[in-house]
């Protein structure tokens, strides 16, 4: 039989039973899901990290709600009411709306009408009315006057609050108007008088009075008007048909011509307008905004996964920039390793405007320190230092590259870049981390909250716990891809490896200051409070440069030394001489290596890691130019042709650098002739494009592109 668990997942997921519970039992196993993904491959029949990823998030939602039933039991209890039929109507909600709805009769609330008209013991007249079988209802209302109610309208009054609690408390009519919702309303807005002038309102003010379906409004649009709402500038209502929505309930309950009609069509309205429709529409709109949510932490981790895998220029000597104008160009001097050798200020640009004595500087540095490669910042005077800097004739070749400084400034100030530099101010680390964005993006970018790096769609507004969750798993996922020298790694990249973590990263980093670069993964064992589970955890992501063992600098995990070891014995040749052997390898056979641990999927990984062991799974970086006639956005003309790089991708289109300060926008619909449903299927973060200038907007900064 299927466990509750392995089958609430199954419903949500197009995945083998099998599969989910193999890979249920590698988590509660404290498996990660870059080691299950890539080690595990036989048990989950080949899952990848986004399924096993969905596994994870289904597993999480199957946990919350499996708590809120025992809490809702255990109150259930505490008050008596709990039976075998409502237990069991508990035991089978597949979610937290159902379950709330079974809950609503029994849970405990704070003073209400019907309460109250409870107490002055209307309930049985509720009863009689809802029955629907007397048109003598004065007479029988009479009988209920009391001290606490004096007249037939007061006690028909307090029936009608009574049966308006029970409608509310229908599943059935709360399904049908949550139906309507779900399908037919409409997302409003109204400007608030008295700050339509307001100059932070005038981002907003195409919202202004806006209307749009609900199921339709496109997630970057409703977060816009969200935090307009949030802001006070707009109010916003969710709105369906009410006269159909009453009409459906009346459906649903009155079944009579008699007196009682009248009042329970009476109590249909009341119900409707104050408990029902104030519940329902904002639940819609929650559900909406948590749709919205979903697609933009989605757009966010896609653009944070390209921009970790960005291209790296590899262990080069690099001269990195910080540019500014009347503080000046901070300069720094970094080794291969990003270890800071030199820092200093020039001041190329006004006030000072030293800019022969800033060439000679630059000039100097370079030959001093051998520098291969410079990094300017794409900040503040970045298009005037790099012109400055094309100027210089070094003796020898220097790539000039103009490097993201999202995230810069949060980093130098971080605890991280403290403890790096404890020495130097937040302008020497502000350049510092430039430098060593060039070297290697993922190692620096994973010291900065990925929140702080800045790419995506309203990022402040979204669930901040979700996104946590999200980015974390992005920047897990792409660590481990890529591997980490353990002999160089920083403790903040050492953490994201599978099955490290802080504590275990700052053992590695303790360990290594006192004893050395490790010579093997085996020696890794050594590194206190690393047992067993983070070594085999983390073996297979980490790398060791000129280790003992051929295979340490690869990402075949130790457990199969022994079967590269006996491949190799099998084709006659020696692991070196195996590995990188392509016409070796393409011809082993496979088969006969299949064993109930090992399949094929594990079989085609090694033999790949073969052919190229240690490679990285990155791109070099390439020198880009900017139009160097194009300074502001004055300088813009419809009609122009201009390289580009892609900065930021939105679920609307991608933001484009194209040298100046302001971004220009290519429009979804402006990315290709035909249809486009993906952005990111056409572009990609940092790629470099040529774009065509369609529109140019002075007055509001912006900037119209369109896809050469």
């Amino acid at each position: 039989m299927i466990e509750p668990r392995t089958k609430y997942i199954q419903s949500r997921l197009n995945i083998e039973c099998n599969s989910i519970i193999n890979t249920l039992d590698l988590l509660d196993k404290e498996c990660t899901i870059p080691f299950i993904s890539r080690y595990r491959k036989e048990i989950t029949g080949n899952l990848d990290e986004v399924q096993i990823g969905e596994i994870v998030k289904f597993k999480s939602q199957f946990e919350t709600l499996e708590k809120r039933k025992t809490t809702v039991l255990k109150k259930l209890k505490e008050d008596s009411v709990l039976t075998l039929e409502l237990a069991q109507k508990i035991s089978e909600a597949q979610d937290v709306a159902t379950l709330e709805d079974v809950y609503l009769p029994y849970k405990k609330k704070r003073k209400t009408k019907a309460e109250t008209a409870r107490k002055n013991g209307l309930e049985p007249l509720a009863k009689i009315v809802m029955s629907q079988n007397t048109n003598n209802l004065d007479t029988i209302a009479y009988k209920y006057i009391n001290s606490e109610v004096q007249s037939i309208d007061d006690a028909l009054e307090g029936a009608r609050y009574i049966i308006a609690e029970w409608i509310n408390e229908r599943r059935d009519v709360r399904n049908q108007i949550r139906y309507q919702f779900e399908r037919f309303s409409s997302v409003n807005t109204k400007v608030v008088a008295s700050k339509s002038k307001d100059e932070k309102a005038q981002k907003f003010r195409d919202y202004f009075d806006w209307s749009e379906r609900l199921n339709r409004i496109p997630s970057h649009r409703l977060l816009a008007i969200l935090r307009a709402d949030n802001e006070g500038f707009i109010r916003v209502k969710i709105e369906i048909d009410d006269a159909k929505a009453l009409a459906k309930i009346e459906d649903k309950i009155i079944r009579s011509n008699t007196a009682c009609a009248d009042q329970i069509e009476r109590a249909i309205k009341d119900s409707y307008k104050r408990l029902l429709l104030p519940s329902l529409s904002n639940e819609a709109l929650q559900n909406a905004r948590t749709k919205a949510d979903e697609s933009a932490i989605t757009v966010f981790a896609k653009n944070l996964k390209q921009l970790l895998l960005s291209a790296p220029v590899g262990e080069k000597r690099v001269l990195g920039i910080d540019p500014g104008f009347r503080s000046g160009c901070k300069v720094v001097c970094l080794d291969a390793q990003g270890d800071l050798k030199y820092n200093e200020t020039i001041y190329p640009h006004p006030p000072k405007n030293d800019s022969l004595g800033a060439m000679k500087k630059i000039s100097s540095l370079a030959d001093a320190y051998k520098i291969e490669a410079i990094a300017i910042g794409n900040g503040t005077a970045s298009r005037e230092t790099e012109a400055l800097v094309r100027k210089i004739r070094f003796k020898n070749p220097i790539e000039v590259f103009v490097v993201s400084e999202a995230g810069a400034s949060v980093y130098s100030a971080s605890k991280v870049a403290r403890e790096e530099f404890p020495n130097y101010d937040v302008t020497v680390r502000g350049a510092v981390s430039i430098g060593r964005r060039l070297q290697d993006p993922l190692a620096e970018l994973v010291k900065i909250d990925a929140k702080s790096i800045g790419v995506g769609q309203y990022q402040h507004d979204v669930d901040q716990s979700k996104l946590k969750n999200s980015l974390h798993m992005v920047v897990e996922s792409c660590v481990n891809a890529v591997g980490v020298n353990i002999n160089t790694a920083s403790k903040s990249l050492l953490s994201y490896v599978s099955g490290i973590g802080p504590k275990l990263a700052e053992n590695i980093i303790t360990y290594r200051n006192e004893y050395g670069a490790f010579t093997s993964r085996d020696a890794i064992k050594n590194v206190p409070r690393l047992g067993g589970k983070a070594y085999e955890q983390s073996a297979g992501f980490l790398r060791v440069k000129q280790g003992e063992h051929p295979l340490d600098d690869s990402a075949v995990h130790p457990e199969r030394y022994a079967l590269v070891k006996r491949i190799a014995k099998d084709e006659g040749k020696t692991l070196e001489q195996l590995m990188g052997n392509t016409s070796v390898l393409q011809n082993v056979n496979l088969k006969q290596y299949v064993t109930a641990d090992v399949g094929m999927p594990t079989l085609k990984d090694i033999l790949k890691e073969l052919e190229k062991p240690g490679l990285d799974i990155r791109e070099k970086a390439k020198v880009f130019t900017f139009n160097q006639n194009i300074k502001t956005i004055n300088d813009l003309r419809e009609g122009q042709l201009l390289p580009g790089i892609v900065n930021n991708i939105t679920n609307f289109g991608a933001f484009v650098d194209i040298g100046i300060k302001e971004s220009g926008l290519i429009h979804i619909s402006n990315l290709s002739d035909g249809f486009v449903s993906d952005v990111n299927a056409h572009v990609s973060l940092h790629q470099q494009i040529i774009v065509k200038v369609l529109e140019v907007d002075l007055t509001r900064k912006r900037i119209q592109l369109k896809m050469n």
